[in-house]
């Protein structure tokens, strides 16, 4: 009796076996942030925690490092299935023979501005004046280069200061050390205190002359093939979450201020009024913008070694053509270009 009822539980589990099939790997996105930050690309930590990616019908799993190197090093060791990471380093990758696609662009660009000294009213006064930048060559110094040349500036009449990472600057800023320097809105409305300085180029003028697509989420080419179908949901997720913000500013506060109630309401309130005109409503991808971004970065010297390469060679516009032929394009920011 006993092996009758051995056998017939066997049965049983191995019938259940066969009616429930195995559950789905969580689909692993690599964010190169320890918490949710206070620019576009929060739309990565809020879509899981507002739902979004549940709705999307994908279980996701966020694994946190510091900074691209990591992110990067984590998705060829496997560790994930999709990274948010900078678009230079993305290239550089590529050119060397590593299968990697730059699908969409939830936060294409960091909302930098350029901050100044009361007494600078206008950008033609900062000749002659004292300009810190992270280093001489790097990201915020080239952007600001040409954002200033466009405005009338010649960046030669400049005194270039490199002073590090944008808190330094800030500081250094706030402290008189320099007469101006370049920063995120972010770093800008988290600022204790901002007397004595003001927003001398908003970050949407600064875009409009610089549209460097900066960060870009990616994934292996074996990933584009055999999850395919997830790919195109987290996507979608990211997208529609992008659209709510849009087109509600609130809801990101709301959403903001469960995520960081560290951060001040009112603060949370200007960067969604500051973010108003940049969310990727149409995933951020757009060929125009990518062209510029590889002339851009193909006439710095970081890559004065790297072999040149096709947009196609590194970024798959199929997952965005999908979603958008699914929900249609919004109007009024972020154009889709093909």
């Amino acid at each position: 009796m006993k092996r009758l009822i051995t056998v017939a539980a066997s049965a049983l589990l191995l019938q259940a076996s066969v009616m429930v099939p195995a559950l789905a790997e969580p689909f692993r996105l690599i964010v190169t942030h320890l918490e949710a930050p206070l620019v576009p690309n929060s739309v990565l930590d809020l879509a899981l925690q507002e739902g979004y990616f549940e709705r999307a019908g994908v279980e996701v799993e966020l694994v946190r490092v510091q900074q691209t190197p990591s992110a990067l090093a984590a998705i060829q060791a496997g560790e994930g299935e999709m990274a948010n990471v900078g678009t230079d380093a993305l290239m550089q990758l590529v050119a060397q023979g590593i299968e990697l696609k730059a699908v969409s662009s939830p936060n294409k660009s960091l909302p930098f501005l350029i901050a100044s000294k009361d007494s600078i009213a206008d950008v033609k006064d900062l000749a002659g004046k004292t300009f810190g930048v992270g280093r001489v060559g790097s990201l915020d110094h080239n952007q600001s280069t040409k954002v200033l040349e466009l405005a009338g500036v010649d960046p030669a009449s400049l005194e270039i200061v490199s002073v590090g990472q944008p808190a330094a600057r800030a500081q250094s800023l706030l402290v008189g050390a320099i007469d101006a320097t370049t920063m995120s809105i972010g770093a800008y409305t988290s600022l204790p205190e901002k007397d004595g300085i003001h927003i001398l180029v908003d970050p949407d003028t600064y875009y409009e002359a610089a549209p460097v697509v900066s960060k870009v989420n990616i994934v292996p080419a074996d990933v584009l093939e055999n999850r395919r179908d997830e790919v195109i949901a987290v996507t979608e997720a990211l997208v529609q979450i992008s659209r709510d913000f849009a087109a509600d500013p609130a809801l990101w506060v709301a959403a903001m201020e469960k995520a960081r109630p560290d951060i001040a309401k009112a603060d949370l309130e200007a960067l969604a009024d500051a973010y108003k005109a940049s969310w990727s409503v149409n995933g951020g991808l757009q060929r125009n913008e990518l062209e510029f971004t590889s002339q851009w970065y193909y006439g710095s010297e970081d890559f004065a070694d790297v072999p040149e390469l096709a947009i196609d060679d590194w970024a798959d516009f199929s997952v965005m053509d999908t979603i958008l032929e699914k929900i249609g394009q919004a109007d009024g920011m972020d154009p889709v270009s093909r």
